[in-house]
């Protein structure tokens, strides 16, 4: 397999029809902490961090780091999406399966308009085109419906399910990162209060 760091950071901006994804920015960082504080969006995260200790923790400049893209919507920060590195402390069939793992996180005000369909599929495409036929893996909780639908969508395939923070995750795997299923197309995604949010649970924030 490639090596993650191998990426070319950072990248032009990337553009799709309604999106901008790019590397983050001072200004990025009231959305980030927000992001991560949100009891929304933490639902199947492990829950909120608290905002006083990200106030603390997150960087002026966050998730500097190749991988991590903010994504704007008329030049306001809506979310974030993450292309990092597998935690090399999983089983070692998962990390097999492939070295990078897809995370995204949306504010709650902007769900079910397709923007996580829609900025995912750039973040695949772009990555394709660096490290053509690299898989990238997926962890969610099967409770979370709408991920669990945009994984479907986005052509990841189920490798297994199991038991972890009390609750049964799934982990799928896109074998060649950038492929779409026959037929794909954006499609608003559906009014839920499921946050976008695919990130293994109790990973912690981006940032």
């Amino acid at each position: 397999m490639a090596q993650h760091r191998s990426l070319p950071w950072p990248p032009a901006p990337i553009r799709t029809e309604r999106l901008v994804l790019r590397e983050t920015e001072v200004r990025d960082r009231a959305a980030v902490i927000e992001l991560n504080a949100s009891p929304e969006v933490g639902t199947y995260l492990g829950g909120p961090r608290p905002r006083a200790e990200l106030e603390r923790k997150v960087p002026e400049v966050p998730g500097r780091r190749p991988g991590f893209f903010v994504v704007e919507l008329d030049g306001t920060t809506i979310g974030t999406i993450q292309l990092d590195p597998q935690d090399l402390e999983r089983p070692k069939h998962r990390l097999a399966a492939g070295e990078t793992e897809l995370g995204y996180l949306f504010l709650p005000d902007t769900w079910g308009r397709g923007y996580a369909t829609e900025a995912c599929a750039a973040a695949l495409d772009w990555f394709a085109g660096m490290l053509p036929g690299e898989p990238v893996v997926l962890y969610t909780q099967t409770a979370n419906v709408r991920s669990m639908r945009l994984a479907a969508k986005l052509g990841f395939t189920e490798v297994e399910r199991f038991e972890a923070y009390g609750a049964e995750q799934w982990f799928g795997v896109l074998r060649a990162a950038g492929s779409r299923p026959a037929g794909f197309a954006r499609e608003a995604e559906p009014s839920s209060s499921d946050p976008d949010a695919t990130q293994f649970p109790g990973a912690g924030p981006r940032g």
